[in-house]
């Protein structure tokens, strides 16, 4: 497997000459690097104005691996090439290095630059991505892996570290301050001079490209170098090590590598509108920092998310009167560590009242608007304190718990809201106090615990009685100034007392059974299953000319083929594929088709868009301008592996990736909506997709399109 790594963007508040003028003291060996025995120049080009710099060297360096092991490998030292490409013009630096050691073994590639700040040019940026394929060594991969990663992180952090030192040495000698690169003045070639100058500028011509053409170079570096694509950019999309410390906490450097690299996988599919970057930090941290299985609940969640219209529930959901008089909950202030504080009086709660007055969802969608609260909460608490708040603390009194709360239906309702909770709000729960826990908690405790993830269970602080006033009690999480009243504290607490909700306000299973199903089906997006051979298609009817279809559709399982059709006679009636091995009736979602198999492409329809293939995962939206009336037939299609064209045999990988579909099944859910021509926001000729209410833990939405003649797709 190979291993990966990026860094965020380092800024040094020092301008570009004087970092290169510390960097260069590293050679040929710098006694701040153990390992780093010692380097010999190989090669090295200049350019006749001083522009160009390209050097390379071998380094020697002593990894601190078992003796054991190199005693196997039969090396003492291993050695690597370095390729130091400057360009003082542009103000870059790009470094290359691979190992020349065991290069039949393991590959190792690294690659770092140094560039010039887009936003101050008197600051500097560095950045640097490696990559590690072990392909066999004696039979100790694992072993060969975990050390090259422990050494090359341990050189991460001391890169930093190391430019600083060799700044505070050059200021020590008095040098602060380098000057930029100029231009020599051009002295005209004299008539006995010039064939020598020509003999030169072709000479150069054929130097530059072996020297320096792999950096970005043409064969007229020296009047016009190419310059290489910036790996700076604005703070939009990418990560500043300084940002991460300040807003997200102190991280190690496979975990910011981890982060940027999710990040960027999620800026390629969903083209700009990602989620927050502490929100991606969540779920990479709920799965310890597993990229594959953290992308693959976090874009669960996000479906999810978009589907129930979650962003917008503080806005749009106001609580019934019952949960606002009789659930007692409520946020109170912050604990010593500056997380918002949330009170839950679960003793005091009728959780049989508010279930048989409200019903199940009505009380999972109020926890939902609990949670929307708290990420709030955790933003404003990062600016007030100054430093990363991520999660909440929540205090439960369990003073008056009794079997009452351990009614089945009840139960049944908590472990509902466990479930939602622990799959789409991971790592919100930074403490969990619960206290003046009775006798009867062990019971409720064995009921709930099995649903509840382990590393949020080790969060859990459990006092009975009037434990919580002793050594290692509440007061070593809250302070004494804002502990609530009903505690023996001084602050008075705002949270209802709840008490028994009435019966005149239960309602009959029916009137819960109808609401409860209009809750969670007040959502534009549909479901849909395709299966292989079986697409999803739905019909619009255009009765104007010029009219704007719209879609908007998630990718949740597989990967798909989109195509818009355009027919003018009306399929027959939609009917539901009756394949029994297919499923098509299970609340996963349905399947319609409406091209009759006797149709023929050309003759009876056409296609009006080119095939969009979508990868799983992806959030797709787009238009199309309708150029005639008729019937329009939107299409999810089953995207079936290529096959290999060199060969009659299939490849290994389509096979394999054959095997990871599983019965040939994908799932999309989608939005369509026809908009008049007149009313579309956006010019006819440069449309812009419209509104898809992807997810409001996006910091910023921007829009991606490939606009063609008459309609446009975007990812």
């Amino acid at each position: 497997m190979v291993q990966k790594y990026q860094s965020p963007v380092r800024v040094y508040k020092y301008p570009f000459e004087l970092i290169m003028a510390a960097y260069e003291r590293r050679f040929p060996t710098c006694p701040l690097i153990p390992m780093f025995v010692g380097s010999d120049t190989v090669n090295e080009f200049k350019s006749e104005d001083g522009a160009i710099h390209v050097i390379e060297r071998r380094c020697k360096l002593d990894v601190d691996a078992p003796r054991l092991l190199k005693k196997i490998a039969g090396v003492d030292y291993v050695y690597f090439v370095q390729k130091n490409s400057l360009n003082s013009r542009e103000r870059t630096l790009h470094i290359e290095a691979y190992n020349e050691t065991f290069s039949n073994r393991v590959i190792i590639n690294e690659h770092c630059c140094y560039t010039v700040h887009p936003e101050n040019e008197d600051w500097t940026c560095f950045e640097q991505s490696a990559s590690l394929d072990i392909k066999s060594f004696f039979g100790f991969e694992s072993t060969v892996e975990k050390i090259a990663m422990k050494q090359y992180t341990s050189n991460i952090k001391k890169g930093k570290e190391i430019i600083e030192y060799y700044l505070r040495q050059l200021e020590e000698e008095g040098i602060t301050f380098v000057p930029r690169w100029t231009p020599p003045s051009i002295t005209p070639c004299s008539e006995t001079s010039l064939s020598s100058c020509k003999k030169q500028a072709a000479s150069m011509a054929v130097v530059i490209p072996d020297a320096a053409l792999k950096e970005g170079l043409s064969g007229d570096a020296l009047s016009s170098p190419s310059a290489p694509e910036p790996v700076v950019g604005t703070p939009d999309d990418k990560l500043d090590a300084d940002y991460i410390k300040r807003y997200l906490g102190d991280l190690t450097p496979l975990q910011e590598s981890c982060l940027i690299r999710l990040r960027q996988w999620l800026q390629e599919t969903h083209k700009g509108k990602i989620p927050k970057d502490e929100h991606i930090l969540r779920f990479l941290r709920a799965r310890d920092f597993n990229i594959d299985k953290a992308r693959e609940i976090m874009c669960q969640s996000l479906t999810w998310r978009k589907q129930h219209q979650v962003d917008y529930i503080l806005e749009t959901w106001t609580p019934p009167q019952v949960l606002q008089d009789y659930y007692a909950g409520g946020w109170h202030h912050h604990d010593k560590d500056g997380r918002p504080l949330y009170v839950l009086r679960l003793g005091q709660m009728d959780t049989k009242g508010l279930v048989r007055a409200l019903g199940e969802e009505a009380l999972l969608r109020y926890v939902l608007s609990i949670n929307e609260e708290g990420l709030r909460r955790c933003e404003e608490n990062t600016k007030v304190f100054g430093r990363p708040i991520s999660s909440w603390t929540c205090l439960v009194d369990l003073e008056g718990l009794n079997m009452r709360h351990l009614w089945r239906p009840g139960v049944k309702a908590l472990l509902r809201i466990i479930e939602v909770v622990e799959a789409n709000y991971p790592e919100t729960l930074g403490r969990l106090l619960i206290l003046r826990a009775p006798r009867v908690f062990p019971v409720l405790w064995t009921l709930v615990s099995p649903f509840i993830d382990d590393n949020t269970r080790r969060k859990f602080l459990i006092y009975a009685g009037n434990d919580y006033q002793g050594p290692g009690g509440l007061l070593d999480y809250i302070d004494k100034e804002i502990i609530p009243d009903f505690l023996s504290g001084e602050c008075m607490c705002e949270v209802p007392e709840g008490g028994l909700v009435p019966k005149s306000l239960y309602r009959t299973a029916e009137e819960l059974e109808n609401e409860d199903l209009k809750l969670w089906t007040e959502t534009i997006y549909q479901s849909a299953s395709v299966f292989k051979g079986a697409p999803h298609e739905i019909l619009i009817q255009i009765v104007d000319a010029s009219s704007v279809i719209t879609w908007d559709f998630d990718v949740c399982k597989g990967d798909i083929v989109f195509n818009i059709y355009h027919s003018k006679r009306s399929p027959q009636p939609a009917k539901k594929d009756s394949l029994g091995a297919h499923s098509i009736t299970s609340p996963g979602g349905n399947n319609v088709q409406l091209i009759d198999k006797v149709w023929q492409l050309g003759r009876d329809y056409s296609m009006v868009e080119s095939p969009l293939i979508c990868k799983e995962g992806e959030s797709v939206q787009g238009s199309h301008v309708t150029r005639w009336p008729g019937f329009y037939i939107l299409q999810w299609k089953f995207h079936s592996m290529p096959a290999c064209a060199a060969s009659s045999l299939p490849r290994v990988d389509d096979v394999l990736a054959s095997l990871q579909v599983s019965s040939h099944k994908c799932k999309v859910m989608y939005y369509t909506e026809v908009i008049g021509s007149e009313d579309f926001r956006g010019s006819m000729t440069s449309l812009e997709s419209s509104h898809s209410g992807f997810s409001q833990l996006s910091a910023a939405t921007t829009s991606s399109s490939q606009s063609h003649s008459s309609s446009m797709i975007s990812r």
